[in-house]
């Protein structure tokens, strides 16, 4: 799974997700995009599972990117535990993403083939997203 090597602090805040995405936004390296049409948090294994599912599909054609990194950790307490007693334990990692931020971007593959294998990964993540293609504005 991804997650960073080192981080300055163990745990988090939870923070607030408005807006849109500032930054990575737009295609960048492939000729096809998946984009994000809402806020929320992307964790880990469900980038792992988009990820199998892309390539798994395009059969060692074409190159593909992930343009996410989860770098927030995520605290979970226990089951069955008193209130208090400090915050949890960090569980798992989560990226937080704001509509129009560009997941996945992939090139060397016909229009037909990205278009399957970007919605095999849509369907791994928790929220609703789109295919975007170079020259295509939005």
């Amino acid at each position: 799974m991804l997650m960073p090597k080192k981080v300055k602090y163990r745990k988090q805040q939870r923070g607030r997700m408005k807006g849109k995405a500032w930054r990575g936004s737009s295609l960048s390296f492939g000729d096809y995009g998946l984009k994000v049409m809402r806020c929320g948090w992307i964790t880990d294994r469900q980038i792992e599972a988009a990820r199998v599912a892309m390539t798994r599909f395009i059969k060692r054609g074409g190159k593909v990117w992930i343009r996410l990194f989860p770098d927030k950790p995520i605290t979970k307490k226990p089951a069955e535990t008193r209130m208090g007693k400090g915050k949890g334990a960090p569980e798992q990692w989560v990226c937080v993403v704001r509509p129009g931020k560009i997941l996945f971007e992939m090139e060397g593959v016909t229009a037909d083939v990205a278009t399957e294998a970007m919605r095999l990964a849509a369907q791994k993540l928790p929220l609703p997203c789109k295919l975007i293609t170079r020259g295509q504005n939005g």
